[in-house]
């Protein structure tokens, strides 16, 4: 356990010797540990006895265009949350932040993998131009579906349409505030391994969008079954 682990423990959490908690390091599965030492700058664990398997990872793939601040870290956190395998971000014409920090998308979404017990943290793959992205679709990705929510599409249920790809690997990409660009939108429904979808009447926030497109996912097609 590294210094800022054992820091947040004894000073944040405000653990001492004999408490218990939770470990897991991505490999091993969860383990109940208890505290043996409670140094700020070093904490000891003795592991007791393994309280859950390692899951596989995820191969649900989540892109989005980054947006500024509070509300990168909750899409972060929430699509971690929603089960997704792999972090994407997609710069797009409107997308609002144009710089950033990797270290901090991968400290948030390890910081909702502690909070909500996911045994599986999510890859944080580079970000990417959404025209890189498509050019590139087939041979990164293979056979997998690319699902994109469209606000220009009728508005429909997107249950038909995610049942009819069971059986596929997908992927959901969420535009940023404003939409995709009639550019974007249209090289995305000319490629063939895109299907776009409505998520309702109504015009969501970016944020909002990314939940509600994980939620049905999951819902329908997820790996609850």
């Amino acid at each position: 356990m590294n210094k800022d682990q054992s820091l947040y423990l004894a000073a944040v959490l405000r653990k001492a010797v004999g408490d218990e908690v939770v470990l897991f390091n991505g490999r091993d599965g969860a383990w109940l540990c208890r505290l043996i030492s409670d140094s700020k700058k070093s904490v000891t664990l003795d592991a007791v006895e393994q309280i859950a398997p390692q899951t596989p990872p995820s191969d649900l793939w989540y892109g989005f265009a980054p947006l500024k601040s509070e509300r990168l870290d909750y899409v972060i956190q929430k699509a971690v949350e929603m089960g997704v395998g792999i972090i994407q971000p997609v710069m797009t014409q409107f997308t609002q932040l144009h710089r950033l920090k990797p270290e901090r998308l991968s400290a948030n979404a390890i910081e909702a993998a502690e909070q909500c017990e996911v045994l599986s943290v999510p890859q944080i793959a580079p970000e990417t131009s959404l025209e890189a992205l498509l050019d590139t679709w087939p041979g990164v990705h293979g056979d997998r579906i690319l699902l994109f929510a469209d606000e220009a599409e009728a508005s429909a249920s997107p249950v038909a349409a995610l049942e009819r790809l069971a059986d596929r690997r997908i992927g959901l990409l969420i535009g940023p505030e404003g939409g995709f660009s009639d550019a974007e939108r249209a090289k995305l429904r000319a490629s063939p391994f895109v299907v776009p979808i409505s998520l309702g009447p109504r015009i969501l926030r970016a944020d909002t969008a990314a939940v509600a497109g994980l939620a049905v996912i999951q819902s329908i097609i997820g790996d609850w079954r």
